[in-house]
C-alpha cells in the first residue's frame, strides 16, 4: 500500500535486476520524447536509477517535453535527468537542436479530442514520427503504440497476437497504425532499429481502467459494462518493458510487441471486487457486448517475465488509494468507447 504519491513514485522508479543488466549494455545517450505525459516522468526516473545502479553514469537521460509545469521538470532535474523544454509540434522548432542520442523512447501521442480534430491526431501520431526518424536515423527507437490498432474480438478469444491482422477502428487508431508504418519505413529505408510497443491500458493508481471503475463504485455511480472486458498492466512493468525493448529493436522489419497483463479482466467482476473493498453493492448498467479490445501479451511475458504485480493486488492498491483520498489525474481512459471516437 502507498501512503502518498512520493511512495508510489518510489515504487515506479525501482528497477529490476533484469532492467539494470539490459541498460548496462546501451550504447549512447537516452532521449525520452514526450516525457511530460502520464508515464514519462516515472520512466525517466526508472531509467536514470537503473543506469546509475549499472555503473553507467556516462549515459545521459534527456527528458523532452514542453514542460508546461516547471515543477515537474525541476523534480526530474533533482533526480539527475537533463530536461529539455521543446515543443515538438511547433513548425518553427528545429529537431537538430535536440541532443544526439543512440537510444530514443517515443512517448508522444494524441488521443482525446481526435474525433473532433482528426488532422491533429494524424499530425502528431503519424507525421511527427517521420521527422523523428529522419533526425535520428541510426538510433534505436522504442515507440509506444496501442492495442487500438487491432479490431474488437470475442472476449473468449484471449486477444489478438502480434501476428493477427490489424483492424483499427476510428481516426485515432488509424493514425497510430500510421505511426507504426512510418517507423517501419524508416527501418526499411534507413536501417533505423525500431520496436513498436502496443500498450493496452497501463495503470498507476492515479489513472487507468481500475481507477475509472473504482472511483465510480466508491461514489455510487453506475459502471457501464457494455465493454465487458479489458486488459490492464502495472505501469512500473510497462515502463521496464519499454526500456528493455530498446535492445530488441530491429531494422528492416520492426520488433512488434503487445504489452499488457495476462488476464482478460471482466469489468463486471472488477466492479464487484471494488464493491467488496468499499463495502457497497456496485451499480451496473448495460449488457456485456460479445467483443472487446483485447491483446494477447504472451510473447512479452515470455521475453520479459510476468508482470510483477497481480491484478488482484492492483485492485487492493487502487481501493486503498481512494480510501486514503489520494489524488487522481482526472484523465479517464475511456476504455468503454467502442466506435473509436475519443
Amino acid at each position: 500500500m502507498f501512503t502518498d504519491e512520493t511512495a508510489l513514485e518510489e515504487r515506479l522508479a525501482t528497477p529490476t535486476p533484469a532492467l539494470i543488466t539490459d541498460l548496462a549494455r546501451l550504447d549512447g545517450d537516452l532521449l525520452i520524447l514526450g516525457a511530460g505525459g502520464k508515464m514519462g516522468p516515472s520512466l525517466c526516473r526508472l531509467a536514470r536509477r537503473a543506469l546509475d545502479t549499472a555503473g553507467r553514469p556516462d549515459i545521459t537521460v534527456y527528458a523532452v517535453s514542453r514542460w508546461s509545469d516547471p515543477a515537474a521538470a525541476q523534480q526530474l532535474e533533482a533526480a539527475g535527468i537533463s530536461t529539455v523544454a521543446f515543443d515538438l509540434m511547433d513548425p518553427a522548432a528545429d529537431l537538430a537542436s535536440l541532443p544526439d542520442a543512440g537510444n530514443i523512447v517515443f512517448m508522444v501521442g494524441a488521443k482525446f479530442g481526435s474525433a473532433g480534430a482528426p488532422s491533429h491526431a494524424w499530425a502528431v501520431n503519424a507525421a511527427m514520427p517521420d521527422r523523428v526518424a529522419r533526425r535520428w536515423p541510426h538510433a534505436r527507437i522504442a515507440a509506444f503504440s496501442t492495442g487500438n490498432v487491432y479490431p474488437l474480438v470475442p472476449a473468449s478469444s484471449g486477444g489478438c497476437t502480434e501476428n493477427d491482422p490489424v483492424g483499427p477502428v476510428g481516426e485515432y487508431a488509424m493514425s497510430c497504425l500510421g505511426r507504426e508504418r512510418i517507423f517501419a519505413h524508416a527501418a526499411l529505408t534507413h536501417g533505423t532499429k525500431i520496436a513498436n510497443i502496443r500498450l493496452n491500458y497501463a495503470v498507476d493508481l492515479r489513472y487507468g481502467v481500475l481507477a475509472d471503475i473504482a472511483h465510480r463504485v466508491q461514489a455510487g455511480e453506475p459502471v457501464d459494462i457494455t465493454t465487458g472486458h479489458a486488459n490492464v498492466v502495472w505501469q512500473g512493468y510497462a515502463n521496464q518493458v519499454a526500456l528493455r525493448s530498446l535492445l530488441h529493436a530491429t531494422d528492416n522489419e520492426p520488433f512488434t510487441l503487445n504489452l499488457t497483463g495476462p488476464e482478460t479482466a471482466s469489468v463486471r467482476r472488477l466492479a464487484h471486487w471494488f464493491g467488496e473493498q468499499f463495502d457497497r453493492e456496485p451499480v451496473l448498467e448495460g449488457e456485456e457486448a460479445p467483443t472487446a479490445l483485447l491483446s494477447d501479451a504472451s510473447r512479452c511475458h515470455a521475453l520479459f517475465g510476468y508482470p510483477d504485480v497481480t491484478l488482484r493486488t492492483l485492485v487492493e492498491w487502487q481501493a486503498d488509494w481512494l480510501r486514503r483520498g489520494l489524488p487522481l489525474s482526472g484523465k479517464p481512459t475511456k476504455f468503454q468507447v467502442r466506435d473509436g471516437r475519443f
